[in-house]
């Protein structure tokens, strides 16, 4: 199946010339979720704040359909301390 991955903030640096929100194919086996994706791309799941699907908040075993499209968040800090 195929799924659409979107990386944001500082996850950008696991796939080489992607900017933020570019879309990112990959082809997955039926039944992936999305800590396959996190593999897949060698993505830490301590550096993933949250992940969605079709813009939904999903937890990591979430299993994925053909189609999908896939956001994944770093956590993101700053403002005034």
């Amino acid at each position: 199946m195929e799924v659409r991955v979107k990386l944001y903030a500082t996850l950008v640096r696991y796939v080489e010339g992607i900017r933020a929100g570019q879309p990112i194919s990959l082809n997955l086996p039926e039944g992936s979720t999305i800590r396959d994706v996190l593999t897949v791309l060698k993505i830490p799941e301590e550096e993933v704040k949250v992940a969605f699907v079709a813009g939904r908040a999903c937890p990591w075993d979430t299993v994925l359909k053909d189609g999908d499209e896939v956001g994944i968040f770093s956590p993101i800090g700053g403002g005034k301390s």
